[in-house]
C-alpha cells in the first residue's frame, strides 16, 4: 500500500536531516502506530505520506514514497485524495459545513460524484461509524468523540485505502476515545483499510495496534510492538510497571498484565495499602518563584467556588457548582467531554461571569476584580497554547511579558530557563517543540506572580519524559504555595500529578477527593495501574515501585 524508499527530508535552518534514509513497507488492513518524542521527525514523516512535505512545508526531499503505487513526487495531494486521507489533530477546525449529513458529503461534491452514489456512500459511511442518529445535529453541538467519527466519515466516504490520524485522542476522555479506536478498528477488521496512528499516549492505541512505527531522530524503525517496547524508553505504564515487578512478559493490555500481576498483587497485600498521599516522583526545580507566589492575597490563596452556575443563552452548562482547590496544592478537574470544564475555566479567567455564585481566591472575589487585577491573581493556559504567542522570538515574548508585568527585565527568561533550559533566545515560537512552546506559554503566565496558575489539556502533544518534567514544574509550583489547576482527560498525568481530583458530568461536581480515592475506584477514568491492581488503590509504576524498593531494603 505504502513503499518508502530512502527517504530524507531537510529543512534550510535545519544542519541535520529531520528524517534520513526512511524505510518501510506498510500493508493494507492492518493498524499502524508512530509514535517518539517531540521533534524526533513524526510529523515530517506523516506530512510526506500524502504529499503536503515538502509541498505546503517547504524543504527538500530525496527518495520516494509511493502510496498504491503511486510516487507522491508526481501526484499533488488532491491527485492522491481518492487513495489516502489525513485526518488533522483538532476536527472541529476542518469542518466546512453545519450538519454531520453535510460535512460527510462535501468531499463527494468536491469529486464530482453523481447524487445517488454520494447518497449511497453517505448512508454507508454513517451505519460504519455509528453517525446514523446524529445525521442532523449541528456540528457545533457534538462531542469531541462524535466530531472525531464525523471527521473520520468525511474522509473515509471518499473510498480513500488509508487513514492518516495526528493524535486522535488527545482532546478525548477514556470513554469517547475507546469508541473512536472502536470505529478505527471496524474499519482496519471489516473494510481492510491501513490506519495510521501518530499518538504519544501509547496507553490508549497500542493494544489495538498490529505494527510500531518508532521514529528515533529522524531514524525510523518498524516492527512488533511487544518487542520493540522492551527495548524503547517510551513506554506506556503497563510496561513500566512490568519491568518494576519483572513481568516475564511485555504488557500491551490491562488483560494481560493482570494475568501476569498475581505475584505483585501478593507482595503489595504484604506490604499493605497504599498510602491515601502517594510518593512523586523527585522534584528538582531552581523555579526562581520565591514566596511571593502568595503576595497577592491576604493568606493561602485558596481558590473557591460557592453554588455557581453558568451557560449560554437559555442552556445551562454548569449548575449550582462548589468546590475548593487549597494553595500548595495540584488541583485535577477531570469529565467526560462537554461535562462543563472548558465553562468552568471562561469563568475562573474572567471571560464569562457566573449567572450566580461567586468566585474567590483568598480574600478576593474574582468576579469584582478589574481585568488586571484578575490577571495578577490567576492566570491561564489554553489548550492551545501557541495561541497567546504573536512575536517572532523568544526573546521578545519574555520582554514583553516583563513589561506587562511591572516586573525586572529578564524576569521571564529566568522562569523558562529554569523550566527548559537551553531554548535560543532568537528562536521563532513556531519552531519550538510542542513542550518548549508550552514551557514559554507558562513562563509568560508566571511572570507576573500570579497566586493561582491553570492549564487547560497541557499534555497535548507532549511525550512521556515531557509529561514527567511538567509535572515536576507542577509540583515546584504547589510546593512554592501557589494553587495549581490542571484540566485535562490524561488519565495517567493526573495520576502522576493530582493531590486532589475533581469529577464533573453534566455541569455538576461528582466526585471530590485525593487521585487515590477518584482514579482508583473509577471505572472510567482509574489509571492503567489501578485497573491491573484493583482494588488495591495504586495508581502508577513510580508508587508501586517505590513500594517494592522499600520491601526490599
Amino acid at each position: 500500500m505504502i513503499d518508502i524508499q530512502h527517504l530524507t527530508v531537510r529543512y534550510k535552518q535545519t544542519d541535520a536531516p529531520v528524517l534520513a534514509d526512511v524505510n518501510a513497507v506498510i500493508n493494507e488492513g492492518q493498524l499502524l502506530l508512530v509514535t517518539g518524542r517531540t521533534g524526533s521527525g513524526k510529523s515530517t514523516l506523516l506530512g510526506a505520506l500524502n504529499g503536503h512535505v515538502p509541498r505546503f512545508t517547504g524543504g527538500i526531499i530525496n527518495g520516494r514514497v509511493l502510496v498504491d503505487g503511486r510516487d507522491t513526487a508526481d501526484y499533488h495531494p488532491n491527485e492522491l485524495a481518492d487513495v489516502i486521507g489525513v485526518v488533522a489533530q483538532d476536527p472541529a477546525r476542518a469542518f466546512v459545513a453545519d450538519t454531520v449529513e453535510a460535512e460527510l458529503a462535501f468531499g463527494l461534491e468536491q469529486l464530482g460524484l453523481a447524487p445517488a452514489v454520494m447518497r449511497t456512500r453517505v448512508e454507508e459511511t454513517m451505519d460504519i461509524l455509528g453517525l446514523a442518529d446524529l445525521r442532523d445535529r449541528a456540528l457545533t453541538s457534538l462531542s469531541g468523540g462524535q466530531q472525531q467519527r464525523v471527521a473520520i466519515g468525511a474522509v473515509l466516504a471518499t473510498g480513500v485505502r488509508a487513514l492518516v490520524l495526528d493524535e486522535p485522542t488527545s482532546a478525548l476522555d477514556p470513554v469517547s476515545s475507546e469508541d473512536v479506536l472502536a470505529a478505527l478498528m471496524r474499519l482496519v477488521h471489516d473494510l481492510g483499510l491501513l490506519v495510521i496512528i501518530a499518538e504519544h499516549r501509547l496507553e490508549r492505541v497500542i493494544a489495538y495496534a498490529d505494527q510500531l512505527m518508532l521514529v528515533e531522530s529522524g531514524r525510523v524503525r518498524v516492527g512488533d510492538p511487544a518487542q520493540m517496547l522492551a527495548e524503547s524508553a517510551l513506554v506506556p505504564p503497563l510496561v513500566e510497571l512490568g519491568r518494576v515487578a519483572d513481568f516475564p512478559q511485555v504488557p500491551l493490555s490491562v488483560r494481560q498484565a493482570r494475568a501476569m500481576a498475581g505475584g505483585l498483587r501478593h507482595r503489595l497485600a504484604i506490604i499493605g495499602q497504599p498510602a491515601s498521599t502517594f510518593p512523586r516522583q523527585p522534584v528538582v526545580s531552581k523555579m526562581p518563584i520565591g514566596s511571593s507566589a502568595t503576595a497577592t492575597t491576604s493568606g493561602p490563596a485558596n481558590l473557591h467556588l460557592a453554588n455557581v452556575s453558568l451557560g449560554y443563552g437559555e442552556q445551562l452548562v454548569v449548575d449550582n457548582c462548589s468546590w475548593q482547590a487549597q494553595a500548595g496544592q495540584v488541583t485535577v478537574l477531570m469529565g467526560r467531554n462537554g461535562s462543563g470544564k472548558s465553562t468552568l475555566l471562561l469563568a475562573l479567567a474572567g471571560v464569562m461571569a457566573p449567572r450566580r455564585g461567586e468566585i474567590r481566591l483568598g480574600e478576593q472575589d474574582l468576579t469584582a476584580l478589574s481585568g488586571r487585577a484578575r490577571r495578577r491573581a490567576l492566570r491561564l493556559v489554553p489548550q492551545q497554547a501557541g495561541d497567546l504567542l504573536y512575536l517572532d522570538s523568544v526573546a521578545a515574548e519574555c520582554a514583553v511579558a516583563d513589561r506587562d508585568a511591572d516586573r525586572p527585565a529578564g524576569r521571564c527568561a529566568a522562569i523558562l530557563e529554569s523550566l527548559v533550559p537551553g531554548i535560543p533566545a532568537g528562536r521563532h515560537p513556531r519552531d519550538l517543540s510542542e513542550g518548549q512552546r508550552l514551557a514559554l506559554v507558562l513562563a509568560i503566565q508566571l511572570t507576573p506572580e500570579p497566586a493561582a496558575i491553570w492549564l487547560d489539556e497541557p499534555t497535548r502533544g507532549l511525550d512521556y519524559p515531557a509529561k514527567a518534567a511538567l509535572a515536576a514544574q507542577l509540583a515546584a509550583l504547589a510546593a512554592a504555595g501557589r494553587q495549581v489547576g490542571v484540566v485535562t482527560h490524561d488519565v495517567e498525568f493526573a495520576a502522576a500529578v493530582a493531590d486532589q481530583i475533581i469529577l464533573l458530568s453534566a455541569g455538576e461536581v461528582i466526585a471530590q477527593d485525593s487521585a487515590q480515592a477518584v482514579l482508583g475506584s473509577s471505572a472510567l477514568f482509574a489509571s492503567q495501574v489501578a485497573k491491573v491492581l484493583y482494588p488495591a488503590g495504586w495508581l502508577t509504576p513510580f508508587q508501586v515501585g517505590q513500594a517494592l524498593a522499600g520491601d526490599h531494603d
